[in-house]
């Protein structure tokens, strides 16, 4: 069950309105993908914006609402946490936790053990409390 759920609405409308953001000539050739890349030639034509039919340019203005922004799609805030002291300053009711990737496995369980007993939302587990791995 998703909390925040206006602000969420609210960022997937924004995002109604926006073009869809491609690489630059990837509908002309298959090697390159679709994933967006800043056009940089000097006589690039999207980045000069000379003509129709080219798609838009990632800028400022196509941004989501600001109280939204940093928001996992379940609602809760996304907060990395490297130490079991870092769950102190953190609400369970509307911040989630997500591990740092140097954190290991030991000290993992032992932060999972704190941040179920005080009912925090986990994004990125890997490690069950009880040992075995998932």
């Amino acid at each position: 069950m998703p909390i925040n759920k206006e602000k969420l609405a609210k960022r997937k409308d924004a995002k109604e309105h926006n073009p869809e953001f491609i690489r630059p000539e990837s509908w002309r050739y298959v090697r390159l993908q679709t994933n967006w890349r800043k056009p940089k030639g000097i006589d690039n034509h999207q980045r000069k914006q000379k003509s129709r039919g080219r798609p838009g340019l990632v800028k400022v203005g196509y941004g989501g609402p600001k109280e939204a922004r940093g928001l996992h799609p379940s609602g809760f805030t996304d907060n990395l946490v490297y130490t079991v002291n870092d769950l102190e300053r953190l609400d369970p009711k509307k911040d989630g936790v997500r591990f740092g990737h140097s954190v290991g496995t030991k000290k993992r369980k032992e932060i999972i053990a704190k941040a179920i007993e005080s009912k925090f939302k986990i994004f990125n587990a890997r490690v069950s409390v009880s040992g075995s791995k998932s």
